[in-house]
């Protein structure tokens, strides 16, 4: 039989320190809010173990912010409502009580806590946990670390068997010398935990009821002591997110490096978490991966590209400094330097866009060329057409957007404009400098410039001289 586990995401804070305008759960992280990474570690930990089981989030502060953002994006998530912050073992009484869970949360085998503000911890840690209490039939661990500046921490304070922890307010000189602290993460027995969370009380300096108490000294308790401190950070203010999302990012790094993506300088690579790299892949400086991007297999990123909710196949190329939102860049495509895709780009196999080219929401079929300087939105263009310098497709007549069409084997020559909704058909040649306002048929020429005139001695006339 598997084991059951309810467990329970502490997200009541209001998170001052921070100064967002935002709930702590809510605060921005990586390309996610802080509540999203504690509920994916749950879930990669359910399923990586077989446990059945329930996660249910303990709200507060500004709930009426924080359950709608999860409930849309987590809906099998339940709630559990702590009216006032009176401390960690009141939020546990409050998920006890709940009236709005349900299932039975004094069934499940095991009770696990975890803080929403400390998106680094993942299922490798809650795993190592877990096997331990089962291990060895322990009623409750309390993960720590050591932090050579404890201060603000609780101190695990070891006896021969058992451990009590003290908080900082309440900790002797002696005992703030400690450097073994509380990272926040627990996981008990739920019979034991409601057995000694009804006798906690509030006597303590901050007038809290500290969840921390239910581990005592004498008893069947162990603090795991975990050798990376930074596993545990904890989002209070801007400078402990940044570092937090600089862990996050290193994580996912050395997560693609092993699975054969090479970085030429990783420190300064931002990866966000969701997004995939293929094997063989080269990634260089100063680029920016984020969203849902994935990135196929021999693919090159060269220096400064953004891209984010985009498709990269394989053995594509993102040349420095070009920008790709909500685009797809097909096998062996090309796009840049400083080119951008907009979203609805779709960029064709071995097609090539260059220098200072803008698509948006347009489709490139296999081999299209748009080298440098041009503009293409609302557009379809057939395979092996090759638009030159300068090219604009004139798409918005002030109110709405109309189409272009282009088939293939085209070719338009430089500083030419087509003025939508117009169709050229294969096998079709636009002259340079054109304006094209009038369908062209299959295997048609046209041209479209004002007569030139040339006045012999004219030009002195026009020519400033110092």
């Amino acid at each position: 039989m598997s084991l059951t586990i309810g467990a329970v995401i502490l997200a009541a804070g209001e998170g001052k320190r921070l100064k967002l305008n935002a709930p702590k759960p809510l605060a921005p992280c990586l390309d996610k809010k802080l509540i999203d990474f504690p509920i994916k570690a749950l879930k990669n930990f359910f399923s990586q173990n077989k446990i059945d089981g329930k996660i249910t989030a303990v709200i507060g502060h500004q709930r009426e912010l924080v359950r709608p953002y999860i409930e849309k994006h987590h809906p099998d998530i339940a709630f559990a409502i702590q009216e006032e912050q009176k401390g960690t073992a009141d939020a546990l009484r409050s998920y006890f009580i709940s009236h709005e869970n349900n299932h039975i949360t004094n069934q499940f085998q095991y009770t696990l806590v975890i803080c929403a503000d400390t998106p680094v911890v993942s299922a490798k840690e809650l795993t190592e946990m877990l096997t331990l209490i089962t291990n060895e039939n322990l009623d409750g661990v309390a993960a720590s670390f050591i932090e050579k500046n404890p201060k603000g921490y609780g101190r695990i304070v070891r006896e021969k068997k058992g451990f009590h922890i003290t908080e900082e307010k309440d900790a002797t000189d002696e005992i703030r010398k400690i450097t073994e602290v509380n990272s926040g993460l627990y996981i008990l027995k739920t019979s034991y935990l409601l057995e000694h969370l009804k006798a906690i009380d509030s006597n303590n300096k901050s007038g809290e009821f500290y969840l921390t108490d239910v581990f005592k000294d004498g008893l069947n308790v162990k603090a795991h002591c975990f050798p990376n401190g930074d596993i545990f950070l904890g989002v209070n203010t801007l400078s402990q997110l940044e570092d937090a999302e600089k862990a996050l990012r290193i994580r996912k790094k050395n997560e693609l490096r092993d699975n054969g993506v090479r970085f030429i300088d990783s420190s300064h690579c931002y990866i966000d978490s969701e997004v995939e790299v293929g094997e063989g892949s080269v990634i260089y400086p100063n680029t920016f991966l984020t969203g849902k991007t994935q990135i196929g297999k021999n693919v090159v990123i060269e220096m400064g590209a953004q891209i984010t909710n985009s498709i990269v196949d394989d053995s594509a190329k993102v040349l420095a400094y070009t920008i790709l939102d909500g685009a797809h860049l097909h096998t062996k495509a090309s796009a840049g330097p400083f080119a951008r895709l907009r979203p609805g780009a779709d960029i064709g196999p071995e097609a090539k866009i260059g220098n200072f080219v803008e698509i948006k929401k347009s489709v490139l079929d296999r081999g299209v060329k748009v080298s440098h300087l041009s503009y293409v939105g609302d557009a379809f263009i057939g395979e092996e057409t090759n638009i030159g310098c300068g090219f604009i497709t004139c798409n918005f007549d002030g109110l709405n957007k109309h189409i272009t069409k282009i088939g293939k084997n085209s070719f338009i020559g430089s500083d030419s404009q087509t003025i939508a909704p117009v169709v050229i058909g294969d096998d079709c040649f636009v002259a340079s400098s054109s304006t094209i306002t009038k369908d062209m048929p299959d295997g048609s020429f046209a041209i479209s410039r004002g007569q030139q005139t040339t006045k012999e001695g004219m030009a002195k006339k026009f020519l400033k001289k110092k």
